[in-house]
């Protein structure tokens, strides 16, 4: 397992953070997703084999939320 900390621009509450945990998380190969709505970031265990950090990203921007590189 791989673990990377991916910025997250845009959360303003729990809600957000549960929004962001929940669409890393239903991603095959995410192994654990932990989001921090102070630090605006998600520190996430993963299986590069099957998932990208950039899919990773393109799903938390698909939620609604900036993930920049």
């Amino acid at each position: 397992m791989d673990e990377v900390t991916i910025k997250v621009q845009g959360m303003t509450c729990g809600g957000c953070v549960r929004s962001v945990t929940g669409v890393l998380k239903g991603l095959t190969g995410v192994e654990d997703a932990q989001v921090s709505l102070e630090a605006a970031e998600a520190r996430v265990r993963f299986d590069p084999g099957k998932v990208t950090v950039d899919s990773m990203r393109a799903a938390v921007e698909g939620a609604g939320f900036d993930a920049p590189a």
